[in-house]
């Protein structure tokens, strides 16, 4: 079986309906804080899906589910992250994030369980330094958040020299979209991610929208970032598995569409899609928000044969479908 840890999450949800549909049998560890339990009930609907609550944190939790069950190989989503909270909190972020990995990582060895794929983040680039960013950019996390995951990365390559582990690790950008089929859904509160909240908006008695700066150095004057869909994402966590079973190395890849969207732009598109106007006011930068952030992810084309295939289109109007199924089911 393959376990995934935070499958109850977002990406680690979309994740799971991927090996189903691939004909895998799954493990979902979750703690349920960010999680939904109504997330995994879908989910085991769908295929052969065993749920244990538990946290990383309690190494006893996770020996549970190790000897419970016969783990071929770990897909690793568990973590806290949120950028604004890790500052204001990096003990929580570390104890989870990092600590919580080691007990992961310690117990696999103890079981002899030595194939991870690890959800990264590009956030342990920290400030850009060129664009599009490789894999071989200088890691320099600004948050505890981007750090928590550096360290973990650092301890794969440590653990894969002295215990043979294998690992690979994922490094992605924005994320965006929901199930094609509207099974499941970005549901998380409170809700920072951009696209969500422009959709949300227009649920909430049409109050405006706010964009934080419009006199960056780019063509519109907004942000610009990378926004890779969900369903995209999750195949590349299988295919990612697959390499490790076939090549049995570790490696690392960023997963972005190499194309960036500016905040302008994204917010034009939610417009296209639901076919109306939005309220929308303008308000100071954000601090430490750079202008330009989105990936080369040529590697892990090249390597893995991820191809991501649905456009900024296509996660805005699930991402849309999702939301509107959300407020339909609340005024029922």
């Amino acid at each position: 079986m393959i376990l995934i840890t935070g499958g109850a999450g977002y990406i680690g949800s979309h994740t799971v309906i991927n090996f189903l549909d691939n004909g895998k049998d799954i493990v979902i560890f979750d703690n349920l804080e960010n999680g939904h339990i109504e997330t995994v009930q879908t989910l085991q609907k769908l295929g052969n899906v065993k749920f244990e609550q538990g946290d990383l944190r309690n190494i006893e939790d996770i020996e549970h589910v190790f000897e419970k069950y016969d783990i071929d190989a770990v897909i690793h989503f568990a973590a806290f992250a949120l950028v604004g909270e890790s500052v204001e909190n990096p003990a929580k972020y570390y104890r989870n994030n990092t600590f919580g990995t080691l007990n992961l990582l310690d117990t696999m060895i103890k079981h002899n369980v030595k194939k991870i794929v690890f959800s990264s983040t590009c956030a342990t680039y920290g400030e850009p330094e060129y664009t599009p960013i490789d894999e071989n950019h200088r890691q320099n996390p600004i948050n505890p958040y981007g750090a928590s995951k550096l360290m973990v990365e650092r301890i794969m390559e440590d653990y894969d020299r002295a215990y043979g582990l294998k690992s690979i690790k994922l490094r992605y950008f924005n994320v965006a979209g929901c199930d094609s089929q509207i099974r499941i859904g970005e549901w998380h509160e409170p809700e920072t991610h951009l696209i969500p909240n422009i959709l949300k908006s227009t649920f909430k008695c049409e109050q405006p929208f706010k964009i934080f700066g419009e006199d960056y150095d780019t063509e519109d004057g907004t942000c610009i970032r990378d926004y890779v869909n969900v369903e995209d994402l999750a195949e590349a966590h299988r295919l990612a598995l697959d390499y490790l079973n076939r090549e049995n190395k570790s490696d690392v890849f960023n997963l972005g569409t190499e194309n960036g969207d500016s905040v302008k732009n994204i917010f034009d598109t939610c417009e296209k899609v639901l076919d109306k106007k939005i309220p929308v006011e303008v308000a100071p930068r954000r601090a430490g928000d750079p202008a330009k952030l989105y990936a080369n992810a040529k590697k892990a084309k090249e390597i893995l044969g991820w191809q991501p295939s649905r456009s900024i289109q296509d996660s805005i109007k699930t991402a849309y479908m999702w939301e509107k199924y959300f407020v339909e089911e609340l005024q029922k």
